[in-house]
């Protein structure tokens, strides 16, 4: 066998391996362009989804509060193993619209 042989196999298999790396980032983006259509989430021209996961704090093993964005408006939201709560609620300006123990409060 000789060196060219050698270079031009190790050549092929680079080639063969930059393409596979390139169709499965390809695959994987079209899933999520497809799953976000699916969902509602694509761009509506402004750059900007509807939702938006903002933060989350662990509380323990399987308990966070997270802060997400709908549309604007800021949701505080505890989630648990078998429940999501809605804790606050904020608009667009910042003002509260559900705190604390608001008769408003609710579980999503």
């Amino acid at each position: 066998m000789g060196v060219g042989t050698v270079i031009s196999s190790i050549l092929a298999i680079i080639i063969a391996l930059a393409l596979v790396i390139a169709l499965a980032w390809g695959a994987i983006w079209l899933l999520k362009k497809l799953q976000d259509r699916q969902m509602g989430l694509a761009d509506q021209g402004d750059g900007k989804g509807n939702i938006r996961f903002i933060r989350a704090l662990p509380l323990g093993q399987r308990e966070r509060v997270a802060i997400i964005e709908i549309d604007g408006e800021r949701f505080l939201i505890g989630i648990t193993a078998g429940n999501i709560s809605l804790l606050g609620r904020w608009d667009e300006d910042g003002n509260a619209l559900i705190a604390g123990n608001s008769p408003d409060r609710g579980t999503l």
